[in-house]
């Protein structure tokens, strides 16, 4: 499906057609992870993404009731568009669905947060290879031991994902990524991952492991899948996020989308 329009890529989303990761899909547009809860506790995660910018960069802010995002895309509606959901019932995850029609309710609000897939294309641009689109996967994610800001009931540890990337473009990606604040900017870490509390690249938390080649060196940039360990912590009757690797692609240019930070 690379190379296919949006509305093409959410007509396969909408029929159920793709339901895995959009790493590599709709090249050049803002890719948004995606959190929805109940209105009560909204307030309190909007305060928790603001303590908490790099690894939870808010793009979007839904009404509650409303899942149509306008601001992100003239038809994209949350219930359907994104490929994968999870559904959390008191911080457990129960259910991955394909859409949440059935879980939607007048009472839940969406929020959008910017997606390291975002700046994925600039990173191929700049000849630093994507391993996890080469090979067709999803980009491995690990728990760190780093502690986020904690917001009332919401706290994690922060969530990063990985990319191996040469030695020699270290410099380069650190540059390119700082024009990314709404996609994590640049790697809050390069190197070995035991400083950040990884213990095995071996075994992602989520999505599927990459080999780091003997001419290459883990990068970790911050990820919105903070915002699911938060919510497990957070315990909320309910709440439901993208699947890890599954994202929400909206119709924003990266151009116009650097403007959101």
């Amino acid at each position: 499906m690379t190379g296919e329009s949006v509305k093409n890529i959410r007509d396969h989303v909408r029929n159920g057609v793709l339901s895995g990761h959009t790493a590599g899909l709709c090249q050049g547009l803002l890719q948004a992870n995606v959190v929805i809860v109940p209105k009560i506790y909204a307030s309190s995660f909007n305060a928790y993404c603001r303590k908490n910018p790099t690894p939870c960069p808010l793009i979007d802010v839904g009404d509650a009731g409303d899942p149509m995002l306008k601001r992100l895309g003239a038809d994209i509606d949350i219930r359907t568009d994104v490929p994968s959901y999870n559904v959390y019932r008191n911080g457990q995850l129960t259910v991955s669905p394909t859409d949440i029609l059935a879980y939607w309710t007048e009472d839940l609000v969406s929020f959008a947060l910017g997606c390291s897939f975002t700046l994925e294309r600039a990173l191929m641009a700049s000849g630093v290879p994507m391993r996890h689109i080469e090979e067709q996967k999803t980009v491995p994610m690990f728990r760190t031991g780093i502690e986020t800001v904690p917001e009332n009931m919401f706290s994690a540890k922060l969530v990063v994902s990985m990319r191996p990337i040469p030695r020699r473009k270290v410099d380069t990606v650190m540059e390119l990524c700082r024009n990314y604040p709404f996609a994590h900017g640049p790697p809050l870490h390069v190197g070995y991952p035991g400083d950040i509390g990884v213990c095995n690249l071996n075994q992602p938390d989520w999505g599927d492991a990459v080999e780091v080649g003997d001419c290459e060196t883990a990068a970790f940039w911050a990820c919105g899948v903070t915002t699911q360990a938060a919510l497990e912590t957070a315990r909320l009757p309910i709440a439901i996020t993208h699947r890890p690797g599954a994202m929400l692609i909206t119709d924003i240019p990266e151009q116009e989308a650097r403007l959101m930070a």
